[in-house]
């Protein structure tokens, strides 16, 4: 008999969560315990196993080996329909019926649920009203996905996964979905969420984990995460012949130099103070940069100093 989770105050609980497909170990052992009322976020690079997770924890895929606990309750252990009723699922890629109306989905969705929230209130939220006729194969793609959004709320759920909830939006719309986020959270619901936008992470993520090969390899606020880094800016060079990385390490307030793809990359205190002395060692090295770009450190340099790739790497 599998050995029964321990009682939990999380929203959402699992431990030694595994998942493998014939050529790869997608999920590896994975621990996680989500707060009620936060919105936590699974950043890593494509394949690095966030989806499977996220498919798992919503009962969509079985896993190998490991125990979920979702607000209190296990799939496959007590009454599935109830607990679905509280979730709500907004998947990467969501397929919807094409030839019904953007209003006529929504209500579908709706009627899957004893309770929810009002048709009319969910498309006015995600600026769906212009779209209600429409048929759902003229849509283009960022209108399916505030469509997939606004099937995820109009159950009213107590918790919601997004995975990539701003793919294919402007600017403007991925600004609405932010807003709709942070309403729900602010109304104590729990979000779990998978991005590849660094801004999108830092503006809505309470704590965020990163993800890579199937593990967490860190996990903390935004802020704490960056931090981390022990520098608050970030120079990348590409230069024309190789570099003694040793030697740019070691100039003061250079805090760490690895190569990423072509580019070097140095996290650093100021990189107005460093960047003489870099191109000073460069030209004692006969090196000189070809490109150069300075940054504010961010989530996805916390990535490429712990792996030495970046989230968008394949």
């Amino acid at each position: 008999m599998p050995a029964t989770p321990q009682a939990t105050t999380a929203a959402v609980s699992c431990r030694g969560l595994v998942k493998r497909y014939p050529d790869v170990l997608a999920v590896d052992g994975l621990d996680l315990d989500v707060r009620p009322g936060e919105c936590f976020g699974l950043l890593g690079p494509n394949g690095a196993g966030k989806t499977t997770t996220v498919e798992m924890l919503e009962g969509l895929t079985t896993p190998d080996a490991g125990d979920i606990t979702l607000l209190g309750e296990q799939w496959g252990r007590g009454d599935d329909r109830r607990l679905r009723q509280q979730v709500g699922v907004q998947l990467q890629e969501t397929k919807l019926s094409e030839k019904l109306t953007v209003r006529e989905t929504v209500r579908l969705f709706r009627s899957f649920f004893d309770e929810g929230r009002d048709v009319e209130e969910v498309m006015d939220l995600t600026g769906l009203q212009e779209k209600a006729r429409s048929r759902v194969g003229k849509l283009s793609g960022g209108q399916k996905q505030r469509l997939a959004l606004a099937c995820a709320l109009v159950g009213a759920p107590r918790l919601l996964f997004l995975d990539e909830p701003s793919t294919g939006l402007d600017p403007q719309a991925r600004l609405r979905v932010w807003e709709i986020v942070e309403q729900f959270k602010g109304q104590g619901g729990t979000v779990i969420l998978t991005t590849h936008y660094m801004e999108e992470a830092a503006r809505l993520c309470d704590r965020v984990a990163i993800v890579d090969h199937g593990r967490i390899i860190a996990l903390d606020t935004p802020t704490a995460l960056i931090d981390s880094l022990g520098a608050r800016q970030v120079i990348s060079f590409t230069a024309d012949g190789e570099v003694d990385a040793a030697a740019l390490a070691a100039l003061p307030g250079v805090r760490s130099a690895q190569r990423q793809a072509e580019a070097w990359v140095l996290n650093v205190e100021q990189a107005g103070p460093v960047l003489p002395s870099v191109i000073q060692a460069l030209a004692a090295q006969g090196r000189q940069m070809d490109r150069l770009s300075t940054h504010q450190a961010t989530l996805e340099d916390v990535f490429v100093h712990l792996t030495g790739r970046g989230l968008r790497d394949e």
